[in-house]
Order: C-alpha cells, then structure tokens, then sequence
C-alpha cells in the first residue's frame, strides 16, 4: 500500500459511468494498484480519468489542484483531451494515456480484419446462395503497409511475422523499426501506396493526420488491395472511401472506427458488399479493464518512487 493519493474523475455521484469502460473499473484499478482513493481535495496527487468527463470539468479540476502531478487518460488516443491538456500546461504535471496497453487485442483485431477482407468474408457473409466465383488473396507473399509504428503498429508487424510478407512501416520522422522490411515517412506515403495489398491505417489522429488516407491515396491503391482501420475513424476520409469501393477502385476495407461514428444506420458502408464494419470493438471491456488496471499500478509506482511515468502524452504533438 502506498500513501499516493488517487482521484477518480468523474466520481460515481457525478452520474459517471458511460466513456471508455466505467468508473467503477478505474476504481478498481486504483485499488488494485495499492494507492489511497480519495476525493478531489488538496491531498490528490493524481488523478484516473475513467469515464467520459466535460472537458471543462478536468480543466478545473487539474487547475484548481496544483499538487496534482499525474493525469491518467483511460484511452490511448488522446485527441479528445488535446485541447484540455494544453490549456492546463504547467511545470511538473504530466498527462498519461493508455497508449501500448491496449497494443495486443487491438493488433489482433487489426489481422482479424485483414485475413477477412483478404478472403472477401464480407462477401460471404452477406450470401444467400452458393457462389461459383473464386475469391480471395492470400496474405503470404503479399506486401502490407502499416501506417503508424506506435504500440498498435508494431504489435501488429510482430504478429505478421509467422507470414510470409513484407511489412513496410510508415512513420512521422525518420527512423528504423526492427522487423519492418523497410520505414518511410508519410510524406513517401504516395509512394508506396500503389506497391501495397493491404494498407493498415494504425496512426494517433492529429491535425497533421487527419484524412491521411483520402481520394488520392485511395486511388493510388490496387484494385486488389484492402484498407484497414483500427485508430480513428477520422484518419479515413469517408466519403472518398465509399466512393472508392463502390466504383470497386479497392478490393475491400475492414474498419472497426468509421466517421462519423457511431456509423448511422442507413449509411452507405452498411449496404456496400465489400466493406466490413465492426462497432469499434477492437479492445472490449473485458479485455481493457486488466490492462488499464496494469497501467494505472505502473504509474502510481512511479509517482510513489520518483520514476518516470508510463504513457507520457507530448502535449506539443498530439499524442
């Protein structure tokens, strides 16, 4: 047991509860990892964010709060805080995400999708009679493209170690990533693109990546080739993405986060053959609650020992 003082926002009075998975698993985590619950007061050094919460909510609590060091952020992308966490910027507070926790459902999902869409499964699965036309692209001997090489980019390129592919990675400044045939920057992503079988969108959403796939990019694929998007839905250009598949420009697209999102009934990728949606389920509840759990101990160790913290947010880029 440590004497670390821990908050959870929003508490469970506040009608909390809805967001990333609950206040009540925050709660746990909190205990789990062996700190003092408390109430926001002058004692809380650091604070779990484990609900959707008003913005201008954790903004005064963490203004209002200076002896707060830590704020856990219960996701790994971060955009929806990026404005909160710069208007709270000061000296000895770090923000923290989630950001590696959730690396391995969130990869796994990523190559349940490929595999999928690769064997035109969305196709099938819509059948109601028996097809004679051959389908499907087998992912050995093909060449993948991930865009993003953080925790969920390079689990993935892990995972796809036991196929026969060549993985090229795509990264925001220049750098090697062990294990990938090859790392270009996006600003070569046009590059490459037209090379690809299969394109997986795996990158943080900021303002310089918004859209990074779009009309163009999309009609820089193979017609064979397949889209996968497990980050953000807003990474993918929506409009040009069903423009795309239903002039059949790409061979399919596997998404578990669309925009807008919750993807409204009726949208045309609900009726578009070639596309498979999953509800951004690629980490469940089930799945996230032990590894936030994990996460929120290795920070309050850290705070309790003078340690870095785990998951630091560069407030500056976004992610």
């Amino acid at each position: 047991m440590t004497d670390i003082a821990v908050t959870v926002l929003p508490s469970a009075d506040q009608g909390g509860g809805a967001g990333a998975w609950g206040v009540a698993p925050a709660t746990r985590a909190v205990e789990e990892a062996g700190a003092r619950l408390v109430e926001l007061g002058p004692e809380t050094r650091m604070i779990v964010v484990g609900g959707r919460i008003d913005q201008d909510e954790l903004r005064r609590a963490v203004d209002e709060h200076p002896d707060v060091s830590v704020v856990q952020l219960p996701s790994a992308g971060v955009d929806a805080y990026v404005d909160t966490m710069r208007a709270t910027r000061r000296e000895g507070l770090v923000f923290t995400s989630a950001k590696g926790a959730y690396s391995a459902p969130v990869a796994e999902h990523a190559l349940a999708l490929t595999l999928a869409t690769l064997r035109s499964l969305q196709v099938r699965a819509r059948a109601t009679s028996w097809e004679d036309e051959q389908r499907g692209i087998s992912l050995n001997g093909s060449r993948v493209l991930i865009i993003g090489a953080g925790g969920i980019g390079t689990e993935l390129l892990r995972l796809l170690g036991v196929f026969d592919v060549e993985v090229t990675m795509v990264v925001r400044t220049p750098r090697e990533v062990p294990g990938a045939a090859r790392t270009v920057t996006s600003a070569q992503l046009a590059e490459v693109l037209p090379d690809m079988d299969v394109v997986v969108v795996a990158a943080a959403l900021t303002d310089g990546t918004a859209h990074i796939v779009g009309e163009a990019e999309l009609a820089a694929m193979k017609s064979t080739a397949v889209l996968v998007n497990i980050a953000r839905g807003p990474l993918v250009d929506t409009d040009a993405l069903v423009a795309a598949l239903a002039a059949g420009e790409i061979g399919g697209a596997g998404l578990d986060v669309v925009d807008p999102e919750p993807l409204p009934d009726g949208h045309p990728l609900w009726h578009e053959p070639r596309a498979l949606v999953t509800p951004h389920q690629a980490n469940t509840n089930a799945m996230t609650e032990p590894l936030f759990q994990a996460r929120v101990a290795e920070n309050v160790r850290a705070l309790a020992e003078g340690g870095e913290p785990v998951g630091v947010v560069d407030v500056d880029a976004g992610y």
